[in-house]
């Protein structure tokens, strides 16, 4: 009858809410880390994509190699000898090629590419919530007073709220400079190593792939 009375009251509509956006950040952590971020194809697997669709490429392939300008020739990747896209980077960790490359995580304990970094946002996004609400509720519970007794009774809530804290400010910077990043079409890696990469040290634009805030995020989440 509690419970009931609680229902109609609407009580109970926001812990279920709650425990919803939790379970989904733990679905979307497990989808991002599994999940392939856009490793590069050997010229064997490109054969197979050729003989099982009939086609000189893959889908994946024709729409995630940019067009590559004339003074910069594809090079083949030293490590794991494939021939590397523009923006594509070998990750060591990873022992592949990651098509458009950010960085690797180690929180999910894989790459962020091409093919799971909106999906990435997204969970940063999700995250962010979570622990927002999940730190507004653990402030409410804390009611302060000059006691021992009162320290020893929530001493564990203190804990897990200054927790909180410190997880959302990461949280939050990591998705800003994501979003910023985003913004300006350009990634970690390119924003963090601009002076050693090839195709931007001899660029004559900054950004070459800049263009505009509109448009960039519009690419990137459409």
């Amino acid at each position: 009858s509690d419970l009931q009375k609680q229902e109609e009251r609407g009580e109970l509509l926001q812990p279920l809410i709650f425990v919803l956006l939790v379970l989904c950040s733990v679905l979307l952590y497990f989808k991002v880390s599994l999940m392939d971020p856009g490793f590069v194809k050997s010229e064997e697997e490109l054969k197979v994509c050729h003989f099982v669709n009939g086609s000189g490429e893959s889908e994946e392939q024709s729409t995630a190699i940019p067009q590559v300008p004339s003074n910069i020739k594809m090079r083949r990747c030293g490590y794991c000898l494939v021939k590397q896209p523009l923006r594509a980077k070998h990750c060591q960790l990873c022992q592949h090629c990651v098509q458009r490359y950010d960085h690797h995580c180690p929180w999910i304990e894989n790459c962020v590419g091409e093919k799971n970094h909106r999906l990435f946002i997204v969970y940063l996004s999700v995250q962010l919530v979570v622990l927002l609400w999940g730190g507004h509720v653990a402030w409410s519970g804390l009611y302060f007073e000059q006691s021992w007794d009162w320290l020893q009774h929530n001493i564990f809530l203190l804990m897990s709220f200054f927790l909180i804290v410190i997880f959302t400010i990461v949280v939050l910077l990591l998705l800003i400079s994501h979003l910023y990043l985003i913004s300006c079409n350009t990634t970690t890696w390119e924003f963090m190593s601009h002076h050693r990469i090839s195709y931007l040290r001899h660029s004559e634009l900054e950004n070459p792939f800049d263009q505009g805030v509109i448009l960039n995020l519009w690419r990137f989440f459409c």
